[in-house]
């Protein structure tokens, strides 16, 4: 019943004003999430959040090995930005399992404007109280999973690392997480993410981005206040599959030199109280 609802909202898509809830984003629009970013998780000139999971599907006759991903299961990838209020700001839907392991951000609408330089990101500027080191990118922040570009940040690897390098992961961390918490409440809202759909591959997609869509609805209500959706309540269920290595780490030097500026200022003028200090 929870999936024919969802179709019958997509059949009715051109009757909503959708650009209120998942419009593509301005200049303007990525400046307003970094202030998000700052004011509440402390990470400046953050312009999202990025991280993919895996959404199951049934096997659509004769695909072979394309919706096939590397944990045995069929499954189409859901690519999201998240803003500092777990909204989802730009999703990608439809990428084939089997690419988990390599091309998923590069296949990307998203990876190819984030490489092509056309997302409209605003421009450089300097990190708070940090004009010493100069101008700095717009960045958005995923897991290790994710390649360390000039516009996207990931940790440093290892465990026994050096304070300054584990204070850039903790503050990465907690604001990364924001991007697991929109997936979490996704999963719990909607019970079609709790098992596999069986439903085409193009209708699952189109099911994917309308509960991305009502899930920006329900969170702008919250934030206005109103009553809470009756008969919905939390729900503990398994997460999402997160992705493999999307793509190989080729970094470039000028993006190296960018996350060490960010781990700088993190470990000085840019410090709180609650990060670690030994």
């Amino acid at each position: 019943m929870e999936t024919v609802a969802l179709i019958f909202f997509v059949d009715l898509k051109q009757f909503l004003e959708l650009d209120d809830f998942m419009a593509v984003p301005s200049t303007a629009d990525w400046r307003s999430i970094a202030e998000g970013f700052q004011e509440r998780w402390n990470f400046p000139l953050c312009c999202g959040a990025l991280d993919g999971k895996h959404v199951q599907t049934k096997a659509p006759p004769n695909s072979g090995s394309m919706f096939h991903n590397y944990k045995g299961t069929f499954s189409i990838v859901l690519l999201a930005v998240v803003d500092a209020g777990y909204r989802f700001r730009v999703i990608d839907v439809g990428g084939y399992g089997r690419t988990s392991d390599g091309g998923i951000l590069a296949n990307s609408t998203f990876g190819q404007a984030l490489r092509a330089g056309t997302l409209h990101l605003p421009p450089d500027q300097p990190l708070p109280g940090g004009e010493h080191r100069g101008a700095q990118p717009h960045v958005f922040v995923a897991d290790e999973a994710f390649p360390l570009r000039r516009e996207l940040m990931r940790p440093f690897p290892g465990r026994f690392l050096p304070l300054e390098k584990r204070i850039f992961n903790y503050r990465l961390s907690r604001a990364r997480l924001i991007v697991e918490g929109a997936f979490s409440i996704l999963s719990s809202q909607w019970r079609l993410y709790r098992r596999s759909m069986e439903l085409r591959p193009e209708i699952a997609e189109k099911c994917v981005k309308a509960t991305c869509v009502l899930h920006n609805f329900l969170r702008c209500l919250d934030e206005r206040g109103a009553p809470a959706v009756r008969g919905v309540a939390p729900a503990v269920v398994e997460p999402l599959q997160g992705l493999g290595r999307v793509a190989a780490n080729n970094s470039s030097r000028e993006a190296v030199l960018v996350r060490e500026k960010f781990m700088a200022h993190f470990s000085a003028e840019g410090a709180v109280s609650w990060q670690p200090k030994e």
